[in-house]
C-alpha cells in the first residue's frame, strides 16, 4: 500500500489553525487528519521550521554493493566458485563478513552466473543420456510383479 504525503497547503493550514488556538483535537476534526499525525507535523515545524514531508526511505544499504566490480571480477575468472569461496574472497580483501544467503542475494542482483559443477572440470562433456526405457531392465511387454 502506496499513500502519499498530504499536501504541504494541508500542512500549513492546519498547523496555522494549531497556532491560532484551536486544539489539537478540532484542528484534526476540521482537517480530517489523525490528531497525532498534527502532532508529529507540530514537532517537525518546532524542529526544522518545516511542516514538509520526508523523502521516502531507502531501505537498507547493501553491505556487499562497494564489492561489485570485485565480485564480477572473481566470477569471471573462476566462474565455478562457490558462494562460500566468494565470501571467504571478500572477507579476505575487503574485510568484509558476509553470510552465504546475502552472496546470493548480490550475485543476483549483479546478474552473475549461479550455474555450478563440482564433480567435473569446466571443459569436460557430460554424457548424454538415453531416452526412457532403451536401457531399462524392466521391460514393459513381462506382466507386473514378474521381474
Amino acid at each position: 500500500m502506496n499513500m502519499k504525503p498530504y499536501s504541504l497547503d494541508l500542512r500549513e493550514r492546519a498547523l496555522a489553525a494549531l497556532d491560532a488556538g484551536d486544539t489539537q483535537v478540532e484542528v484534526a476534526a476540521q482537517f480530517g487528519i489523525h490528531k497525532s499525525t498534527l502532532q508529529k507535523w507540530w514537532y517537525r515545524w518546532q524542529a526544522t521550521g518545516s511542516c514538509a514531508a520526508l523523502p521516502p526511505a531507502r531501505g537498507v544499504q547493501r553491505t556487499l554493493h562497494a564489492c561489485q566490480s570485485f565480485l564480477r571480477q572473481e566470477v569471471k575468472k573462476q566462474p565455478d566458485a562457490t558462494l562460500a569461496e566468494l565470501c571467504e574472497r571478500v572477507a579476505v580483501r575487503h574485510g568484509l563478513r558476509a553470510s552465504v544467503s546475502m552472496m546470493c542475494r548480490e550475485v543476483r542482483i549483479l546478474g552473475l552466473p549461479r550455474k555450478k559443477n563440482r564433480f567435473m572440470t569446466a571443459n569436460a562433456k557430460r554424457g548424454g543420456s538415453k531416452p526412457c526405457g532403451q536401457n531399462s531392465k524392466r521391460s514393459l511387454s513381462r506382466p507386473w510383479g514378474t521381474w
